[in-house]
């Protein structure tokens, strides 16, 4: 959640702060047709992953993406964060990406500027760097870290004085200009940063295409303004994994795998059971309650929210959905945009389709579909039964092989079905229909018009008995073949 009293030091009157999302990039890397930002870890897209770190410290509204590759896609799957938008129509490079940003950012003192494609970034991360940054009255601030493997990173040389290495930035060391000597140093440059805007754009012109890619860098800024005495300084992450990007395919799964962990570690730590948790793929948004037990193999996606007290049978995958307490998921079960109430027992292998509410205390079983349904509190409906578009009151019994006819090839119909009914097995409820109070249906009939309450509804042929008809039967048949 936003901590409003670090959005009140970001946007007072006295200094104002934006933060820049750096998205407009195609990732040729990733060979995809896809915009790169939107490709998703954790359940959610890289951008995304991005703005919610940003919107912890800022307000949405003072957050400007910068797209640019099929922006009209990306501005579309992230509008509902309330972020603005800035587009570069033709990617220039990352110094090109902010001279875009000049008329937007017109209004602010200093600006942030994050990568769209560093997923992990920390909300404390920001914060810390926007506290360094006014603390030293920087022209600029540059987020270091100190990876594992620093190969391929420009390395921040720091400033020396009177023997003590400073928070001063002397200068950035691309790989291939490393002096053996510099090769050893593990401080790399992440590609975040702080600007004052003013110094930053006085500034930003200044920036040439002398370079392999014919780009215009932003981190050429610093350079510049060292050159016009103007202070850059250095701050490190406390975690090399925040400031990771995603190049490749097996980046994005490398990040993706860290992410989930963490959360199994998070979910854990707060109270929940999960056996196997490296088999399991829980998103970023998803909640579980304590004592919740999730068996190995179970998907929690979106922002699905499982109460206390809950048992996910392997095989479950579950998409936005809402559980209340001391619920039991047997194996295999599939479930979408549904609502399933206290002590409810669902499968094994029920398919609970979107607009699905399933009461309290009601069992749903072995190959049962609903959509768009409500069954109510106690109610069963245990065995290969189809329930669409209908309301189901509470204590009913929904027999085996019940389906609602709810579709005429142009239209969806309800059907309704009060409390205390029985439907027996192999029943058809052509919609519209309503099933009346304490209502029996009899086994195998095809209910077409309403029933009234604690009445019978039976369309069941007589049976018709012939005796001896199958051994009359069998005989003309050997005979037959005899004769052939």
């Amino acid at each position: 959640m936003p901590n409003h009293s670090d959005q009140t030091a970001f946007t007072s009157a006295a200094t104002r702060f934006a933060v820049a999302i750096l998205a407009a990039g195609k990732g040729t890397r990733l060979k995809s047709k896809h915009p790169k930002v939107l490709h998703e870890i954790g359940g959610r897209p890289l951008l995304g992953h991005v703005i919610r770190a940003a919107s912890a410290v800022v307000e949405p509204k003072h957050i400007f993406c910068i797209i640019g590759h099929e922006a009209g896609r990306v501005r579309t799957a992230i509008e509902a964060y309330g972020t603005q938008f800035v587009e570069q129509t033709e990617q220039r490079g990352t110094g090109h990406a902010m001279m875009q940003c000049r008329q937007a950012l017109a209004g602010y003192d200093h600006v942030i500027v994050l990568s769209g494609d560093v997923p992990l970034i920390q909300p404390e991360t920001i914060a810390r760097v926007r506290d360094f940054h006014l603390a030293q009255n920087a022209a600029m601030t540059i987020l270091t870290a100190e990876p594992r493997d620093p190969f391929g990173y420009g390395r921040i040389l720091r400033r020396v004085r009177n023997g003590h290495i400073t928070d001063e930035v002397e200068s950035i060391v691309e790989q291939k200009q490393l002096t053996p000597e510099q090769a050893s140093i593990g401080e790399v440059n992440s590609g975040i940063y702080a600007f004052d805007v003013k110094k930053l754009f006085q500034r930003i012109d200044l920036l040439n295409t002398d370079n392999p890619h014919g780009e215009f860098y932003l981190t050429d800024i610093a350079a510049i303004l060292q050159r016009d005495g103007e202070s850059v300084m250095a701050v490190r992450a406390k975690s090399p994994e925040e400031v990771l990007g995603v190049n490749t395919r097996i980046e994005l799964a490398l990040l993706d795998s860290y992410l989930r962990d963490q959360k199994t570690r998070e979910l854990m730590t707060s109270g929940v059971t999960i056996f196997r948790p490296e088999t399991c793929v829980i998103d970023s948004d998803v909640t579980v309650g304590t004592d919740t037990v999730i068996e190995p193999f179970v998907q929690l996606l979106g922002s699905t929210s499982i109460g206390s007290d809950c048992r996910i049978r392997s095989g479950t995958v579950m998409t936005n959905c809402r559980l209340g307490d001391n619920v039991t998921v047997k194996h295999g079960c599939i479930m979408e945009d549904a609502e399933v109430g206290n002590l409810a027992v669902l499968g094994p292998y029920s398919h609970l389709r979107p607009a699905s509410q399933i009461g309290e205390g009601a069992h749903v079983g072995n190959f049962v579909e609903t959509k768009k349904t409500r069954l109510g509190k106690g109610s069963k409906a245990n065995h290969l039964t189809y329930l669409g578009d209908a309301e189901i009151g509470e204590g009913v019994n929904i027999g085996a092989g019940t389906i609602t006819c709810n579709y005429d090839g142009i239209n969806k119909f309800k059907t309704i079905i009060d409390d205390g009914v029985f439907i027996g097995s192999d029943t058809t409820l052509v919609a519209p229909v309503r099933i009346g109070k304490g209502a029996y249906v009899g086994a195998s009939s095809c209910i077409t018009q309403d029933l009234p309450d604690d009445s019978l509804g039976l369309t069941r042929p007589p049976l018709v008995i012939k005796e001896n008809w199958a051994s009359a039967k069998r005989e003309k048949l050997k005979s037959k073949k005899q004769k052939s």
